[in-house]
């Protein structure tokens, strides 16, 4: 996927990314420590996180192609190689996910022992450090971006507009 409505894709999916992701990681992170929460969000975080995961590699090759499309730059380098590590933070928000649905139902819950507080407590440590290496990484892959995109290119003054 290049081009969406004439528009490079990668603007407008990066987009998707960033609400997304930390979205579900939100919702891992609330599924693992709220029991109410899971009973109604566990299935919807699941189908959240995996869309969202499928989106990742969508975004990147679109970004491939557009980084070849722009002038080269430092800063657009470096939101290039921290744009590669999104996917390294959507699998375990997704992996997380699936294991917190799993445990919901009967099939997981002979594997996954949902009654187990000890089972429940490293899936909630492992939901905390899914879910915000996710926010961290897609806040820094965000801020790259923008510097990338932005840097030099407006004034601080108000462009004078004519009446």
């Amino acid at each position: 996927m290049t081009t969406i409505n004439g528009l490079p894709a990668h603007i407008l999916l990066v987009h998707a990314i960033v609400v997304l992701l930390p979205l579900s990681a939100v919702l891992v992170l609330l599924t693992a420590v709220w029991p109410a929460a899971r009973a109604r969000l566990a299935l919807s975080n699941l189908v959240l996180s995996l869309v969202t995961l499928a989106l990742v590699p969508l975004t990147t090759d679109a970004g491939e192609w557009l980084i070849a499309r722009v002038p080269r730059s430092a800063a657009l380098h470096e939101h290039a190689q921290a744009g590669e590590n999104a996917i390294y933070a959507a699998i375990p928000v997704a992996v997380v996910a699936a294991v917190i649905f799993a445990r919901t139902r009967e099939w997981g819950a002979k594997i996954l022992a949902p009654s187990s507080t000890v089972v429940t407590a490293v899936v909630m440590v492992l939901a905390t450090l899914a879910a915000g290496g996710a926010c961290y990484d897609i806040y820094l892959i965000g801020d790259s971006g923008a510097r990338a995109a932005w840097v030099g290119k407006y004034s601080s003054e108000p462009h004078p507009r004519k009446s």
